[in-house]
């Protein structure tokens, strides 16, 4: 029997506005496989994001559990739920944010350093690492420039390598080349998909690009809040 990563039960996200009450998700089921890739798509409205951000421990969900690897999210101390999002989650969205007064290599280097204290590892440790991290993804010789300096793609392989900087078991990406050409997307699909199978990561993304279906092992469609 395959290892469940992450489960969805009967998830459910109410937003108010006024009067009006917009159910963002609504009663959502579903199991991933650990070391899959996943691809959640549906149109604008959709709820894909919203999904995500309840999926990566960012946004909390008005009704319904998540469990990562068996540990119901929602129900740990908001301390201990930030520490999972920190050490076994990572994210990669459409604008990158990164730090702009950082260099690259300083960029990869905070997820680290925000728990180095908590594990005892050295900064020059931390370094060696990130250093690594980003000739995975090609920036060898970008790592002391800032992000004004760096191409839209060079950005994304930044943000892509922060991401994995805490080596996550869960690799969250909303819209990743939703900023970037059809050669620079291709190059940061090619970097994804090689990281979950070297590091047997499970992955999803969130992206209108339905040429990514064959891609993946398997595929979410949302419509109105809802799996279509």
């Amino acid at each position: 029997m395959s290892k469940k990563s992450l489960v969805a039960k009967d998830l459910h996200k109410i937003y108010r506005r006024g009067h009006k009450e917009v159910r963002a998700v609504n009663g959502i089921d579903f199991e991933i496989k650990s070391g899959s890739s996943v691809l959640i798509v549906g149109p604008s409205g959709a709820g894909k994001s919203t999904l995500l951000h309840m999926l990566g421990a960012l946004d909390k969900p008005t009704s319904g559990k998540i469990l990562l690897e068996d540990t119901d999210i929602y129900k740990l101390p908001d301390r201990d739920r930030a520490m999972m999002r920190n050490q076994r989650i990572g994210f990669v969205f459409q604008f990158y944010h990164l730090l702009s007064e950082f260099t690259a290599l300083e960029n990869v280097m905070m997820p680290a350093l925000m728990n180095s204290g908590s594990l005892r590892i050295a900064k020059h440790i931390i370094r060696k690492r990130a250093t690594d991290v980003l000739r995975s993804v090609g920036l060898e010789n970008r790592m002391d420039h800032l992000p004004s300096r760096l191409s839209g793609g060079e950005s994304q392989r930044v943000a892509i390598a922060r991401a994995i900087m805490n080596e996550p078991q869960l690799l969250l990406c909303d819209e990743p080349t939703g900023n970037l050409d059809s050669n620079n997307s291709e190059s940061i699909y090619e970097i994804l998909f090689s990281l979950k199978e070297k590091n047997g990561m499970t992955i999803v993304i969130v992206s209108h690009d339905e040429k990514l279906v064959p891609r993946v092992d398997s595929t979410i469609r949302l419509k109105d809040g809802k799996l279509a």
